[in-house]
Protein backbone atom coordinates (compact mmCIF):
# COMPACT_ATOMS: atom_id res chain seq x y z
CA UNK A 1 0.00 0.00 0.00
CA UNK A 2 1.54 3.27 -0.94
CA UNK A 3 0.75 6.18 1.45
CA UNK A 4 0.60 9.68 -0.36
CA UNK A 5 0.43 13.70 1.11
CA UNK A 6 -1.90 14.00 -1.40
CA UNK A 7 -0.40 18.17 -2.14
CA UNK A 8 1.01 18.68 -5.56
CA UNK A 9 1.41 18.11 -9.38
CA UNK A 10 -1.53 19.35 -10.81
CA UNK A 11 -2.41 19.10 -14.06
CA UNK A 12 -3.46 21.89 -16.40
CA UNK A 13 -7.19 23.27 -16.14
CA UNK A 14 -10.04 21.43 -17.30
CA UNK A 15 -13.08 22.91 -18.44
CA UNK A 16 -15.48 25.20 -16.78
CA UNK A 17 -17.48 23.04 -13.89
CA UNK A 18 -21.20 23.33 -15.39
CA UNK A 19 -19.80 23.43 -18.92
CA UNK A 20 -21.23 20.22 -21.15
CA UNK A 21 -17.45 20.38 -22.54
CA UNK A 22 -16.57 18.93 -19.05
CA UNK A 23 -18.16 15.82 -19.31
CA UNK A 24 -16.10 13.04 -21.08
CA UNK A 25 -16.90 12.51 -24.71
CA UNK A 26 -17.54 9.27 -26.45
CA UNK A 27 -19.86 6.73 -27.86
CA UNK A 28 -23.03 5.21 -26.04
CA UNK A 29 -22.34 2.25 -24.33
CA UNK A 30 -23.52 -0.14 -21.57
CA UNK A 31 -27.14 1.44 -20.84
CA UNK A 32 -28.85 0.24 -17.79
CA UNK A 33 -31.26 -2.65 -19.00
CA UNK A 34 -34.75 -1.54 -18.98
CA UNK A 35 -33.62 2.56 -19.18
CA UNK A 36 -34.23 4.56 -21.71
CA UNK A 37 -31.39 6.53 -23.59
CA UNK A 38 -29.97 9.63 -21.93
CA UNK A 39 -27.75 12.58 -23.20
CA UNK A 40 -24.68 11.25 -24.00
CA UNK A 41 -22.71 13.85 -22.78
CA UNK A 42 -23.17 13.07 -19.25
CA UNK A 43 -24.59 14.36 -15.91
CA UNK A 44 -23.62 17.70 -15.92
CA UNK A 45 -26.20 18.79 -18.70
CA UNK A 46 -29.82 18.10 -18.90
CA UNK A 47 -33.15 19.64 -17.02
CA UNK A 48 -31.18 19.51 -13.88
CA UNK A 49 -27.93 21.55 -15.37
CA UNK A 50 -26.52 23.85 -12.49
CA UNK A 51 -29.22 23.30 -10.20
CA UNK A 52 -29.18 21.56 -7.05
CA UNK A 53 -32.04 19.90 -6.57
CA UNK A 54 -31.31 16.14 -6.04
CA UNK A 55 -34.54 13.96 -6.56
CA UNK A 56 -35.80 10.45 -7.73
CA UNK A 57 -36.16 12.11 -11.22
CA UNK A 58 -32.52 13.50 -11.09
CA UNK A 59 -31.44 10.39 -10.21
CA UNK A 60 -33.49 8.32 -12.84
CA UNK A 61 -31.59 11.14 -15.24
CA UNK A 62 -28.30 10.86 -14.39
CA UNK A 63 -28.39 7.29 -14.09
CA UNK A 64 -29.64 7.07 -17.69
CA UNK A 65 -27.16 9.31 -18.98
CA UNK A 66 -24.57 7.06 -17.13
CA UNK A 67 -25.65 4.18 -18.83
CA UNK A 68 -25.20 5.64 -22.20
CA UNK A 69 -21.82 6.98 -21.48
CA UNK A 70 -19.91 5.13 -18.27
CA UNK A 71 -16.34 6.83 -19.06
CA UNK A 72 -16.21 9.24 -15.98
CA UNK A 73 -13.12 11.47 -14.36
CA UNK A 74 -13.87 10.27 -10.86
CA UNK A 75 -15.97 7.60 -9.19
CA UNK A 76 -16.66 8.73 -5.42
CA UNK A 77 -17.89 6.04 -3.29
CA UNK A 78 -19.45 7.29 0.22
CA UNK A 79 -22.34 9.59 0.97
CA UNK A 80 -20.83 10.73 4.20
CA UNK A 81 -19.01 13.99 4.76
CA UNK A 82 -16.08 13.32 3.63
CA UNK A 83 -17.97 11.53 -0.24
CA UNK A 84 -19.73 14.55 -0.31
CA UNK A 85 -17.03 17.16 0.26
CA UNK A 86 -14.82 14.73 -2.49
CA UNK A 87 -17.46 14.65 -4.89
CA UNK A 88 -17.79 18.74 -4.39
CA UNK A 89 -13.64 18.84 -4.46
CA UNK A 90 -13.93 17.19 -7.89
CA UNK A 91 -16.29 18.58 -9.24
CA UNK A 92 -15.64 22.02 -8.98
CA UNK A 93 -12.27 21.02 -10.52
CA UNK A 94 -13.89 20.61 -13.69
CA UNK A 95 -14.28 16.86 -13.13
CA UNK A 96 -17.01 14.38 -14.64
CA UNK A 97 -17.75 12.94 -10.79
CA UNK A 98 -19.94 10.90 -10.03
CA UNK A 99 -20.96 9.92 -6.21
CA UNK A 100 -22.58 6.16 -5.31
CA UNK A 101 -23.59 5.53 -1.90
CA UNK A 102 -25.16 2.27 -1.51
CA UNK A 103 -27.97 3.80 1.70
CA UNK A 104 -28.75 7.25 1.75
CA UNK A 105 -26.33 10.66 2.31
CA UNK A 106 -25.36 10.82 5.94
CA UNK A 107 -26.48 7.36 6.52
CA UNK A 108 -23.13 6.24 8.40
CA UNK A 109 -20.63 8.11 11.16
CA UNK A 110 -21.68 11.34 9.52
CA UNK A 111 -25.24 11.73 11.47
CA UNK A 112 -23.63 10.56 14.99
CA UNK A 113 -20.94 13.00 16.11
CA UNK A 114 -21.59 15.54 18.13
CA UNK A 115 -22.26 18.10 15.77
CA UNK A 116 -19.72 19.99 17.15
CA UNK A 117 -16.53 21.68 14.95
CA UNK A 118 -13.78 21.56 16.86
CA UNK A 119 -11.13 24.16 16.97
CA UNK A 120 -8.38 21.40 18.15
CA UNK A 121 -8.16 21.73 21.55
CA UNK A 122 -7.93 18.26 22.99
CA UNK A 123 -5.44 17.93 19.93
CA UNK A 124 -3.24 20.38 21.97
CA UNK A 125 -2.95 18.57 25.28
CA UNK A 126 -1.91 15.28 23.58
CA UNK A 127 1.23 17.25 21.83
CA UNK A 128 -1.43 16.85 18.22
CA UNK A 129 -0.20 20.63 17.05
CA UNK A 130 -0.04 19.97 12.94
CA UNK A 131 -4.46 18.20 13.79
CA UNK A 132 -4.99 20.96 16.33
CA UNK A 133 -4.36 23.55 14.06
CA UNK A 134 -5.72 22.09 11.07
CA UNK A 135 -9.18 21.68 13.26
CA UNK A 136 -8.64 25.76 13.75
CA UNK A 137 -8.36 26.52 9.97
CA UNK A 138 -11.06 24.21 8.74
CA UNK A 139 -13.25 25.46 11.75
CA UNK A 140 -12.62 29.32 10.36
CA UNK A 141 -13.67 28.02 6.39
CA UNK A 142 -16.79 27.17 7.84
CA UNK A 143 -17.73 29.72 10.18
CA UNK A 144 -17.16 32.23 7.91
CA UNK A 145 -17.06 31.24 4.34
CA UNK A 146 -18.57 28.04 3.31
CA UNK A 147 -21.59 26.84 5.88
CA UNK A 148 -21.95 30.11 8.31
CA UNK A 149 -25.56 29.22 7.98
CA UNK A 150 -25.00 25.63 9.26
CA UNK A 151 -22.11 26.69 12.12
CA UNK A 152 -23.03 28.79 15.33
CA UNK A 153 -20.20 29.92 18.09
CA UNK A 154 -21.14 27.84 21.22
CA UNK A 155 -19.85 28.86 24.56
CA UNK A 156 -18.93 25.71 26.22
CA UNK A 157 -18.89 26.22 30.34
CA UNK A 158 -16.27 24.24 32.98
CA UNK A 159 -18.18 24.73 36.24
CA UNK A 160 -15.66 25.64 39.32
CA UNK A 161 -16.91 23.23 41.61
CA UNK A 162 -14.48 21.90 44.40
CA UNK A 163 -14.95 17.90 43.77
CA UNK A 164 -15.60 18.11 40.43
CA UNK A 165 -11.67 19.40 40.09
CA UNK A 166 -8.53 17.99 41.13
CA UNK A 167 -5.79 20.10 42.48
CA UNK A 168 -4.52 22.76 40.09
CA UNK A 169 -7.03 21.13 36.70
CA UNK A 170 -8.69 24.23 36.53
CA UNK A 171 -5.38 26.32 35.96
CA UNK A 172 -4.78 23.45 33.44
CA UNK A 173 -7.72 23.96 31.71
CA UNK A 174 -7.91 27.68 31.59
CA UNK A 175 -4.24 27.23 30.02
CA UNK A 176 -5.70 25.11 27.50
CA UNK A 177 -8.51 27.25 26.53
CA UNK A 178 -5.68 30.26 26.12
CA UNK A 179 -4.16 27.77 23.96
CA UNK A 180 -7.45 27.25 22.01
CA UNK A 181 -8.04 30.68 21.72
CA UNK A 182 -4.55 31.47 20.27
CA UNK A 183 -5.22 28.47 17.84
CA UNK A 184 -8.40 30.61 17.04
CA UNK A 185 -5.65 33.71 16.06
CA UNK A 186 -3.04 31.61 14.29
CA UNK A 187 -6.91 30.50 11.67
CA UNK A 188 -7.77 34.23 11.36
CA UNK A 189 -11.56 33.28 13.14
CA UNK A 190 -12.23 36.73 14.38
CA UNK A 191 -12.72 37.41 18.43
CA UNK A 192 -16.51 38.86 17.13
CA UNK A 193 -17.43 35.23 16.53
CA UNK A 194 -15.48 33.44 18.38
CA UNK A 195 -15.11 35.32 21.69
CA UNK A 196 -11.63 35.15 23.69
CA UNK A 197 -12.16 32.60 27.26
CA UNK A 198 -13.24 34.47 30.28
CA UNK A 199 -14.28 33.52 33.91
CA UNK A 200 -17.70 34.47 34.65
CA UNK A 201 -19.09 34.27 37.75
CA UNK A 202 -21.70 31.95 39.47
CA UNK A 203 -24.80 33.84 38.53
CA UNK A 204 -23.55 33.98 35.16
CA UNK A 205 -22.83 30.14 35.03
CA UNK A 206 -26.61 29.29 36.35
CA UNK A 207 -27.79 31.65 33.42
CA UNK A 208 -25.68 29.65 31.25
CA UNK A 209 -26.32 26.19 32.08
CA UNK A 210 -29.61 26.69 34.73
CA UNK A 211 -29.48 22.96 35.80
CA UNK A 212 -25.93 23.10 37.05
CA UNK A 213 -25.05 22.33 40.59
CA UNK A 214 -24.45 25.18 42.60
CA UNK A 215 -23.31 23.77 45.81
CA UNK A 216 -19.44 25.23 46.25
CA UNK A 217 -20.32 26.93 42.50
CA UNK A 218 -17.44 29.51 42.16
CA UNK A 219 -18.07 30.54 38.81
CA UNK A 220 -16.64 29.13 35.25
CA UNK A 221 -14.83 28.92 32.83
CA UNK A 222 -16.03 29.46 29.50
CA UNK A 223 -14.52 29.23 26.15
CA UNK A 224 -16.13 29.34 22.51
CA UNK A 225 -16.01 26.17 19.76
CA UNK A 226 -18.41 25.70 16.66
CA UNK A 227 -21.26 23.99 16.75
CA UNK A 228 -23.66 22.63 13.32
CA UNK A 229 -27.41 22.75 13.28
CA UNK A 230 -27.17 19.60 12.42
CA UNK A 231 -24.25 16.92 11.25
CA UNK A 232 -26.44 15.74 8.87
CA UNK A 233 -27.51 18.84 7.38
CA UNK A 234 -23.66 19.47 6.14
CA UNK A 235 -23.92 16.22 4.14
CA UNK A 236 -27.17 17.49 2.53
CA UNK A 237 -25.54 20.97 1.35
CA UNK A 238 -21.94 19.11 0.35
CA UNK A 239 -24.32 16.95 -1.81
CA UNK A 240 -26.48 19.52 -3.31
CA UNK A 241 -23.45 21.72 -3.86
CA UNK A 242 -21.55 19.10 -5.52
CA UNK A 243 -24.26 18.45 -7.77
CA UNK A 244 -24.79 22.05 -8.90
CA UNK A 245 -21.47 21.97 -10.13
CA UNK A 246 -22.12 18.99 -11.92
CA UNK A 247 -21.71 15.83 -10.28
CA UNK A 248 -23.80 12.62 -10.09
CA UNK A 249 -24.88 12.23 -6.68
CA UNK A 250 -26.33 8.96 -6.62
CA UNK A 251 -27.58 7.09 -3.42
CA UNK A 252 -29.24 3.62 -2.96
CA UNK A 253 -26.41 2.35 -5.35
CA UNK A 254 -23.44 0.17 -4.04
CA UNK A 255 -20.40 0.17 -5.94
CA UNK A 256 -18.86 -3.86 -6.16
CA UNK A 257 -15.81 -5.21 -8.25
CA UNK A 258 -14.16 -1.95 -7.32
CA UNK A 259 -10.64 -1.17 -8.78
CA UNK A 260 -8.72 1.85 -9.51
CA UNK A 261 -10.31 2.71 -12.71
CA UNK A 262 -13.78 0.85 -12.97
CA UNK A 263 -16.66 -0.33 -10.56
CA UNK A 264 -19.84 -2.69 -11.24
CA UNK A 265 -22.41 -0.15 -9.90
CA UNK A 266 -25.90 -1.75 -8.67
CA UNK A 267 -29.34 0.32 -8.39
CA UNK A 268 -30.51 -1.60 -4.98
CA UNK A 269 -33.82 -0.05 -6.08
CA UNK A 270 -34.38 -2.57 -9.11
CA UNK A 271 -31.02 -5.00 -9.39
CA UNK A 272 -30.20 -3.03 -12.72
CA UNK A 273 -26.47 -2.72 -13.18
CA UNK A 274 -23.73 -1.31 -15.04
CA UNK A 275 -19.65 -0.72 -15.11
CA UNK A 276 -18.25 2.30 -15.49
CA UNK A 277 -14.75 3.34 -16.28
CA UNK A 278 -13.08 6.20 -14.21
CA UNK A 279 -10.02 7.92 -14.25
CA UNK A 280 -9.47 7.69 -10.53
CA UNK A 281 -11.60 5.96 -7.85
CA UNK A 282 -11.67 6.91 -4.55
CA UNK A 283 -13.20 4.76 -1.43
CA UNK A 284 -14.85 7.55 0.92
CA UNK A 285 -16.74 4.70 2.83
CA UNK A 286 -15.43 5.90 6.31
CA UNK A 287 -15.98 3.00 8.96
CA UNK A 288 -16.61 0.20 5.85
CA UNK A 289 -13.14 1.11 3.96
CA UNK A 290 -11.73 -2.35 4.39
CA UNK A 291 -14.82 -3.73 2.69
CA UNK A 292 -14.48 -1.34 -0.40
CA UNK A 293 -10.55 -2.11 -0.01
CA UNK A 294 -9.23 -4.84 2.01
CA UNK A 295 -5.63 -3.62 1.88
CA UNK A 296 -7.23 -1.20 4.71
CA UNK A 297 -6.66 -1.75 8.25
CA UNK A 298 -8.98 0.38 10.50
CA UNK A 299 -9.86 0.03 14.47
CA UNK A 300 -13.40 1.41 15.16
CA UNK A 301 -14.11 3.10 17.85
CA UNK A 302 -17.24 3.66 19.06
CA UNK A 303 -18.98 6.97 20.66
CA UNK A 304 -22.15 7.16 21.99
CA UNK A 305 -24.90 10.18 23.24
CA UNK A 306 -27.76 10.15 24.85
CA UNK A 307 -30.37 12.00 24.68
CA UNK A 308 -32.64 13.74 27.48
CA UNK A 309 -35.50 16.95 27.43
CA UNK A 310 -33.47 20.21 27.46
CA UNK A 311 -36.08 21.34 30.08
CA UNK A 312 -33.96 18.48 32.34
CA UNK A 313 -31.47 20.98 32.31
CA UNK A 314 -33.39 24.26 32.62
CA UNK A 315 -32.61 24.82 28.05
CA UNK A 316 -29.28 25.51 28.89
CA UNK A 317 -27.81 27.98 25.83
CA UNK A 318 -23.84 26.88 26.77
CA UNK A 319 -22.60 23.12 26.65
CA UNK A 320 -21.98 21.87 30.07
CA UNK A 321 -18.51 20.42 30.11
CA UNK A 322 -17.45 17.86 32.59
CA UNK A 323 -14.16 16.82 32.93
CA UNK A 324 -13.55 13.14 33.14
CA UNK A 325 -12.22 11.25 35.43
CA UNK A 326 -8.54 10.76 35.89
CA UNK A 327 -8.41 12.22 32.48
CA UNK A 328 -6.26 15.66 31.51
CA UNK A 329 -7.82 15.63 27.80
CA UNK A 330 -11.08 14.30 27.92
CA UNK A 331 -14.71 15.71 28.68
CA UNK A 332 -18.29 14.85 28.87
CA UNK A 333 -20.57 17.51 27.37
CA UNK A 334 -23.89 18.12 27.39
CA UNK A 335 -24.68 20.43 24.17
CA UNK A 336 -28.10 21.99 23.54
CA UNK A 337 -29.81 20.68 20.20
CA UNK A 338 -32.35 21.32 17.80
CA UNK A 339 -36.18 20.01 18.22
CA UNK A 340 -35.80 20.93 22.04
CA UNK A 341 -33.18 17.96 23.60
CA UNK A 342 -29.69 18.18 24.85
CA UNK A 343 -27.57 15.55 23.47
CA UNK A 344 -24.99 13.74 26.28
CA UNK A 345 -21.71 12.50 25.16
CA UNK A 346 -19.44 11.21 24.28
CA UNK A 347 -17.59 7.86 25.32
CA UNK A 348 -14.29 6.18 23.65
CA UNK A 349 -14.94 2.53 23.48
CA UNK A 350 -13.19 -0.17 21.00
CA UNK A 351 -15.92 -1.46 18.90
CA UNK A 352 -14.07 -4.72 16.98
CA UNK A 353 -16.15 -7.39 14.72
CA UNK A 354 -18.86 -6.98 11.51
CA UNK A 355 -19.43 -3.20 11.32
CA UNK A 356 -23.30 -3.14 12.06
CA UNK A 357 -25.17 -0.41 9.85
CA UNK A 358 -26.94 1.40 12.72
CA UNK A 359 -23.86 0.84 15.90
CA UNK A 360 -25.94 0.22 19.44
CA UNK A 361 -24.81 2.06 22.48
CA UNK A 362 -24.53 -0.25 25.69
CA UNK A 363 -25.58 0.66 28.94
CA UNK A 364 -22.56 0.59 30.43
CA UNK A 365 -21.93 3.87 28.18
CA UNK A 366 -25.37 5.21 28.67
CA UNK A 367 -24.33 4.81 32.95
CA UNK A 368 -20.90 6.05 32.23
CA UNK A 369 -22.21 9.25 30.73
CA UNK A 370 -25.08 10.21 33.04
CA UNK A 371 -22.43 9.45 35.94
CA UNK A 372 -20.14 11.93 34.77
CA UNK A 373 -22.57 14.79 33.76
CA UNK A 374 -24.70 14.07 37.22
CA UNK A 375 -21.42 15.36 39.41
CA UNK A 376 -22.29 19.14 37.95
CA UNK A 377 -25.87 19.14 38.00
CA UNK A 378 -28.31 19.83 40.21
CA UNK A 379 -30.69 17.48 40.36
CA UNK A 380 -29.53 14.21 38.80
CA UNK A 381 -30.47 12.30 35.83
CA UNK A 382 -31.47 9.21 35.84
CA UNK A 383 -31.79 6.37 32.97
CA UNK A 384 -35.72 7.60 33.03
CA UNK A 385 -34.99 10.51 31.89
CA UNK A 386 -32.95 9.31 28.33
CA UNK A 387 -35.45 10.08 25.86
CA UNK A 388 -32.86 8.30 22.81
CA UNK A 389 -29.92 7.40 22.31
CA UNK A 390 -27.12 7.17 19.48
CA UNK A 391 -23.47 5.78 18.81
CA UNK A 392 -21.44 6.14 15.81
CA UNK A 393 -18.26 4.14 14.70
CA UNK A 394 -14.83 6.56 14.34
CA UNK A 395 -13.26 4.77 11.46
CA UNK A 396 -9.58 4.93 12.97
CA UNK A 397 -6.56 3.99 11.66
CA UNK A 398 -5.31 0.66 13.32
CA UNK A 399 -1.79 1.57 14.76
CA UNK A 400 -1.74 -1.29 17.16
CA UNK A 401 -1.89 -1.73 21.09
CA UNK A 402 -3.42 0.89 22.84
CA UNK A 403 -6.59 3.10 24.18
CA UNK A 404 -8.90 4.21 20.89
CA UNK A 405 -8.91 7.04 22.68
CA UNK A 406 -4.65 7.70 22.01
CA UNK A 407 -5.08 6.64 18.13
CA UNK A 408 -4.56 9.97 16.36
CA UNK A 409 -7.20 11.64 14.60
CA UNK A 410 -4.70 12.44 11.88
CA UNK A 411 -6.28 11.62 7.89
CA UNK A 412 -4.60 9.36 5.79
CA UNK A 413 -4.77 9.33 2.07
CA UNK A 414 -4.09 5.64 1.21
CA UNK A 415 -3.43 3.64 -2.78
CA UNK A 416 -4.23 0.22 -2.76
CA UNK A 417 -2.07 -2.49 -4.63
CA UNK A 418 -5.75 -2.29 -6.80
CA UNK A 419 -4.81 1.67 -7.65
CA UNK A 420 -7.92 2.88 -5.37
CA UNK A 421 -7.22 5.99 -3.31
CA UNK A 422 -9.00 5.45 0.29
CA UNK A 423 -9.02 8.45 2.62
CA UNK A 424 -9.53 7.46 6.04
CA UNK A 425 -9.24 8.96 9.75
CA UNK A 426 -9.83 12.55 10.06
CA UNK A 427 -12.50 14.52 11.81
CA UNK A 428 -15.78 16.02 10.60
CA UNK A 429 -14.45 19.35 11.06
CA UNK A 430 -11.74 18.49 8.65
CA UNK A 431 -13.53 16.77 6.17
CA UNK A 432 -13.00 19.78 3.76
CA UNK A 433 -8.82 19.30 4.14
CA UNK A 434 -9.28 15.32 3.90
CA UNK A 435 -11.36 15.80 0.54
CA UNK A 436 -9.25 18.23 -1.21
CA UNK A 437 -5.82 15.67 0.05
CA UNK A 438 -8.28 12.78 -1.56
CA UNK A 439 -8.56 14.36 -5.13
CA UNK A 440 -4.89 16.18 -5.15
CA UNK A 441 -3.53 12.27 -5.16
CA UNK A 442 -6.25 11.14 -7.46
CA UNK A 443 -5.11 13.96 -10.07
CA UNK A 444 -1.32 13.36 -9.42
CA UNK A 445 -1.48 9.57 -9.79
CA UNK A 446 -3.67 9.20 -12.64
CA UNK A 447 -2.83 12.83 -14.91
CA UNK A 448 -6.40 14.07 -14.31
CA UNK A 449 -7.38 17.50 -15.89
CA UNK A 450 -8.15 19.29 -12.89
CA UNK A 451 -7.87 22.85 -12.19
CA UNK A 452 -6.14 23.40 -8.20
CA UNK A 453 -8.71 23.35 -5.54
CA UNK A 454 -11.09 26.05 -4.53
CA UNK A 455 -13.28 24.77 -1.78
CA UNK A 456 -11.99 26.39 1.23
CA UNK A 457 -14.02 29.80 -0.80
CA UNK A 458 -17.07 27.88 -2.13
CA UNK A 459 -20.40 28.76 -0.45
CA UNK A 460 -22.27 25.84 0.18
CA UNK A 461 -26.51 25.82 -0.79
CA UNK A 462 -27.90 28.14 2.05
CA UNK A 463 -25.16 30.18 2.49
CA UNK A 464 -24.69 33.97 2.64
CA UNK A 465 -22.89 34.22 -0.84
CA UNK A 466 -24.12 30.99 -2.40
CA UNK A 467 -25.91 32.16 -6.04
CA UNK A 468 -29.36 30.60 -5.08
CA UNK A 469 -29.58 32.12 -1.26
CA UNK A 470 -32.15 34.87 -0.60
CA UNK A 471 -32.56 37.46 2.58
CA UNK A 472 -35.00 36.09 5.03
CA UNK A 473 -38.67 37.15 4.31
CA UNK A 474 -40.45 40.33 5.76
CA UNK A 475 -42.61 37.97 7.00
CA UNK A 476 -41.79 36.13 10.02
CA UNK A 477 -40.72 32.56 9.69
CA UNK A 478 -39.48 30.17 12.73
CA UNK A 479 -36.18 30.57 13.68
CA UNK A 480 -35.48 27.00 13.13
CA UNK A 481 -36.50 26.95 9.37
CA UNK A 482 -33.96 29.85 9.31
CA UNK A 483 -31.45 27.75 11.17
CA UNK A 484 -31.85 24.73 8.99
CA UNK A 485 -31.80 26.49 5.59
CA UNK A 486 -30.26 29.97 5.73
CA UNK A 487 -30.45 31.59 2.28
CA UNK A 488 -32.53 28.42 1.01
CA UNK A 489 -35.50 29.35 3.17
CA UNK A 490 -37.17 30.71 0.21
CA UNK A 491 -37.12 27.19 -1.29
CA UNK A 492 -38.82 25.57 1.97
CA UNK A 493 -41.12 28.56 1.91
CA UNK A 494 -42.72 27.17 -1.81
CA UNK A 495 -42.77 23.83 -1.23
CA UNK A 496 -45.39 23.87 1.45
CA UNK A 497 -47.30 24.30 4.43
CA UNK A 498 -45.25 25.80 7.56
CA UNK A 499 -47.92 23.42 9.89
CA UNK A 500 -45.85 21.80 12.29
CA UNK A 501 -45.68 17.90 11.11
CA UNK A 502 -46.69 16.89 14.17
CA UNK A 503 -47.90 18.41 17.70
CA UNK A 504 -44.41 19.54 19.80
CA UNK A 505 -42.00 19.46 16.88
CA UNK A 506 -40.62 22.59 15.17
CA UNK A 507 -40.61 20.74 11.51
CA UNK A 508 -43.12 21.87 8.98
CA UNK A 509 -44.60 19.98 6.63
CA UNK A 510 -42.70 21.86 3.91
CA UNK A 511 -39.81 20.75 5.24
CA UNK A 512 -40.88 17.03 4.98
CA UNK A 513 -41.59 18.03 0.76
CA UNK A 514 -38.56 20.00 0.70
CA UNK A 515 -36.33 16.73 1.49
CA UNK A 516 -38.26 14.59 -1.11
CA UNK A 517 -38.24 17.42 -4.14
CA UNK A 518 -35.01 19.00 -3.08
CA UNK A 519 -33.23 16.93 -1.06
CA UNK A 520 -32.49 13.47 -2.52
CA UNK A 521 -35.05 12.14 0.11
CA UNK A 522 -36.85 8.85 -1.21
CA UNK A 523 -38.68 7.75 1.47
CA UNK A 524 -39.79 8.38 5.05
CA UNK A 525 -36.81 6.94 6.76
CA UNK A 526 -34.38 9.63 4.58
CA UNK A 527 -36.51 11.94 6.18
CA UNK A 528 -37.25 11.09 9.90
CA UNK A 529 -33.44 9.78 10.17
CA UNK A 530 -31.48 11.84 8.16
CA UNK A 531 -33.18 15.13 6.60
CA UNK A 532 -34.77 16.61 10.15
CA UNK A 533 -33.96 13.82 13.10
CA UNK A 534 -36.77 13.53 13.87
CA UNK A 535 -36.21 9.91 14.41
CA UNK A 536 -33.47 10.37 16.61
CA UNK A 537 -36.30 10.34 19.33
CA UNK A 538 -38.31 6.85 18.72
CA UNK A 539 -42.01 8.81 20.64
CA UNK A 540 -41.15 11.27 18.11
CA UNK A 541 -40.93 9.40 15.06
CA UNK A 542 -44.31 7.76 16.12
CA UNK A 543 -46.35 10.74 16.13
CA UNK A 544 -44.77 12.17 12.76
CA UNK A 545 -44.69 8.92 10.66
CA UNK A 546 -47.90 9.08 9.52
CA UNK A 547 -48.30 12.53 8.17
CA UNK A 548 -44.18 12.11 6.78
CA UNK A 549 -45.28 9.17 4.75
CA UNK A 550 -48.32 11.12 3.55
CA UNK A 551 -45.87 13.47 2.16
CA UNK A 552 -43.03 11.30 1.07
CA UNK A 553 -45.91 9.61 -0.93
CA UNK A 554 -47.27 12.87 -1.99
CA UNK A 555 -44.21 14.52 -3.47
CA UNK A 556 -42.18 11.21 -4.95
CA UNK A 557 -42.98 12.25 -8.34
Amino acid sequence: MTTSAGSSGHRPAGPSAGDPAASSAGPSAGALPGLSAGPSAGPSVGPFAGTSRLNAARRTFELQALGDDPRIDLLVIGGGVTGAGVALDAASRGLRTVLVEARDLAFGTSRWSSKLVHGGLRYLASGRIKVARESAVERGVLMTRTAPHLVHALPQLVPLLPDLLRPGQASLIRAGFHAGDALRLVAGTPGTLLPRVRRVDAARARRLVPGVRTTGLRGALVAHDGQLVDDARLVVALARTAAQYGASVLTRVRAEAVTGSSARLVDTLTGQQLTVTAGAVVNATGVWAGEVDTSIRLRPSRGTHLLVDAAALGHPTAALTVPVPGSVSRFVFALPQQLGRVAIGLTDEDAPGPIPDEPQPSEAELAFLLDTVNAALATELTRKDVRGAYAGLRPLIDTGDGSTADISREHAVLESPSGVVTVVGGKLTTYRRMAQDAVDTAVRLRGLPARTCRTARLPLVGAPGHRDSRPAPAAPLPASLLARYGGAAHEVLAAGELTQVADQLDVTRAEIAYAVTHEGALDAADVLDRRTRIGLVESDAERARKAVEELVAEHAG
